[in-house]
């Protein structure tokens, strides 16, 4: 069960923090009341890296493959009425 540990108690106790990484998975570190890090194991860390796709490799999976999508521009003319 991942734990939540503020900051400075993460700090006066890394060796705790690092243990329930190994047995319990990440453990999220908060900072004045906000999710601000992660302390995981090298081993789930390898796990994230791994399971990371190249970008063509998602498109070419992507069940968008052969659907004819109509890229042409619109010709017409440009609005004039929007302002910045």
């Amino acid at each position: 069960m991942a734990l939540t540990w503020q900051l400075q108690e993460a700090k006066n106790k890394f060796s705790e923090v690092v243990e329930a990484a190994l047995a319990d998975g990440p453990q999220v570190i908060t900072r004045r009341g906000a999710e601000t890090a992660i302390v995981l194991s090298y081993a789930d860390y390898r796990k994230l890296l791994l399971a990371q796709k190249k970008l063509s490799d998602f498109f070419r999976e992507s069940p968008l493959v052969g659907v004819d999508l109509d890229l042409t521009r619109d010709s017409g003319p440009t609005r004039s009425d929007v302002a910045l």
